[in-house]
């Protein structure tokens, strides 16, 4: 299984955001959806190391994300909401080239600095960011950032992506064009927390949660009626 969890709870505070969550799902592209509060990016974060559970195990690759923390952060890539929390360097290029950084700590000779820049360029081109790449990453738009933010995930070639309502501030142009990159048909798979229902119908499964807890799984269309009808009550 790509995700399995197993009898989970995560606290935050005082607070049981995810309560005896029993999960297993495999497929390349899952959405979360819910209702804000509902523990879908309580989900998203646990599956990235993020936050720990309480009790309960987490499995995800393969991996339990509260022990394997070196191996997780080199097969996954996270993209959160708010692009600005991932910029960190003053140019577009070298934010791309930040993501890199736990190789460079092991490349020391010209060969290997090459290839990173030719991998920071191929991302750059990517994302359609190529004569952006010496523009202050702070000036730019709201869909610039965001395809930066992806840019920066993708240039490690994660096998997974986590996304955390990756298409929340955009407008309606830049939430496709953003799903689009998510969705490409490549080797990393897909999570992404969601109210974009477009973009939730798009995935191959859907998980519903309500209130800490799994609700619906299956085919995105049918658990997307399912909260559609729960918010009619």
């Amino acid at each position: 299984m790509v995700i399995s969890l197993r009898d989970v709870v995560v606290r935050l505070g005082e607070v049981e955001a995810l309560r005896g969550v029993t999960l297993d799902v495999d497929a390349r592209t899952v959405a979360v959806i819910g209702e804000n509060g509902s523990g879908k990016s309580t989900f998203a974060r646990l599956l990235a190391g993020l936050v720990p559970a309480a009790s309960g195990s987490v499995r995800m690759l393969g991996l339990d994300p509260a022990r394997d923390v070196a191996e997780v952060r080199r097969r996954v890539a996270v993209v959160f909401s708010n692009p600005d929390a991932q910029i960190v360097m003053p140019t577009v290029a070298e934010d791309v080239a930040f993501s890199l950084r736990p190789q460079r700590r092991r490349r020391r000779d010209a060969a290997d600095k090459a290839a990173d820049s030719a991998q920071v360029a191929a991302s750059l081109a990517r994302f359609g960011l190529t004569e952006l790449a010496e523009r202050s990453a702070y000036d730019l738009s709201g869909g610039q950032k965001q395809l930066l933010a992806l840019a920066g995930a993708f240039v490690r070639e994660p096998e997974l992506v986590i996304a955390d309502e990756p298409t929340a501030y955009l407008d309606a142009r830049n939430a496709r064009l953003v799903a689009d990159h998510l969705l490409a048909e490549t080797d990393h798979r897909l999570v992404v927390a969601t109210h974009d229902m477009a973009l939730a119908q798009r995935c191959e499964v859907a998980v519903l949660f309500a209130d800490g807890r799994v609700r619906a799984v299956g085919e995105p269309a049918e658990v997307a009626a399912t909260y559609e009808a729960s918010l009619q009550c």
